[in-house]
């Protein structure tokens, strides 16, 4: 059985194609990227070349104005005649899709059906930057695939755990019960895959276990894991909360977007934009990719340098163990620490995780 996952950002498409008939295999994987300029392109590396070099381990040119493009060009990546990763699309069993926002209404992954794209729609402005670009992914493919199923995985599903005591704001209850204004939680596919692997790599039933995890790359988010279960984690309403990320501000003072509008100057909307792509380590040295700020750390810029040390995971990996009564230093990140780049102060942390926790 083969499954096509892809991950539809607003400028990108990224895919794995996997096979399940004998294990978990990954047959293919790339990016569709730079959706709608001029020097968009296609990466992809098939794990599977018995005949021969893939003709797309190189970057090659692409002309991809928009999701269904980029959807078209990978197709016709995996079912050419060098790479071979299928031949023919009805080989096909399911489309999964990566839906970054579920509301409080999709607790589990679903099978894609209109009322589950309105669904989808209805949650847009609480993630405005990244479930529009999974609507567009879905509709692609609705047209390439037309009978093959499409489910859907939520990154906040998995935090539909978290008790009410943890997810409620100190705001009127009206907020909530009309609106819908609560903590959500996102990065849940990753939590969820990294809490699983600690609790393996240690040998210990994850019933059994309290663990710290951590999603680092341009986006973070920290999260408390008890049970198998996420009971807090560091992102809010929307992916902006939590620790200071690549372009996102993280936690900051409420009133200060009061204060953009109204003695800035500023727009709603600018003061949305500020606040999501130009904030971060982007705003404090005008680098929101790490190696970047490192290469520029290591130039002798002091802004670069402050930029590495303002990260705060340490202190949102020490506010998840609140719900604890003592705090567990497992922390199992997605990448070495060397690749985030961002030191993090207190406890010796490792991203082995130390069978004594």
């Amino acid at each position: 059985m083969k499954v096509l996952v892809l991950n539809s950002g607003s400028s990108s498409v990224k895919f794995q194609l996997f096979e399940f008939d004998d294990g978990n295999t990954v047959l293919a994987k790339g990016i569709a990227d730079r959706i709608g300029l001029p020097d968009a392109e296609i990466v992809c590396t098939c794990e599977r070349q018995a005949k021969g070099r893939c003709p797309a381990k190189d970057r090659r040119e692409a002309d991809i104005p928009d999701h269904q493009a980029a959807i078209d060009s990978i197709c016709k990546t995996l079912l050419s005649a060098e790479c071979g990763a299928i031949q023919d699309l009805t080989e096909l069993a399911g489309i999964g899709h990566r839906v970054v926002h579920g509301g409080e209404r999709f607790t589990g992954s679903v099978i894609i059906d209109d009322a589950v794209i309105e669904g989808i729609e209805e949650c847009v402005p609480l993630a405005p930057l990244h479930n529009p670009p999974a609507l567009l992914g879905i509709r692609a493919c609705a047209k390439i695939f037309e009978n093959i199923p499409q489910v859907a995985v939520f990154d906040t599903a998995f935090h539909h755990t978290i008790p009410q005591k943890a997810y409620r704001y100190g705001i009127p209850k009206e907020l909530y019960t009309k609106h819908r204004v609560r903590k959500y939680g996102f990065h849940g596919t990753s939590h969820y895959y990294v809490a699983n692997e600690a609790a393996r790599i240690l040998g210990k039933p994850i019933q059994d276990l309290k663990i710290i995890t951590c999603h680092l790359g341009n986006g973070c988010s920290i999260t408390a894991v008890q049970g198998g279960k996420s009971i807090e984690t560091s992102m809010g309403l929307t992916p902006l909360a939590g620790t200071m990320m690549g372009t996102r501000s993280g936690d900051i003072d409420p009133f200060i977007p009061f204060f953009m509008v109204k003695e800035v100057g500023m727009t709603v909307d600018e003061a949305e934009k500020t606040l999501n792509k130009e904030s971060g380590l982007k705003g404090i040295c005008g680098h929101n990719d790490v190696r970047d700020v490192i290469e520029g750390m290591e130039k002798g810029d002091k802004d670069c340098g402050l930029a590495s040390r303002c990260s705060r995971i340490a202190s949102q990996a020490i506010s998840a163990t609140m719900p604890w009564s003592w705090a567990v230093w497992t922390l199992s990140c997605l990448r070495p620490a060397s690749a985030s780049g961002l030191p993090l102060s207190g406890p010796k942390y490792s991203n082995t995780p130390d069978s004594s926790a």
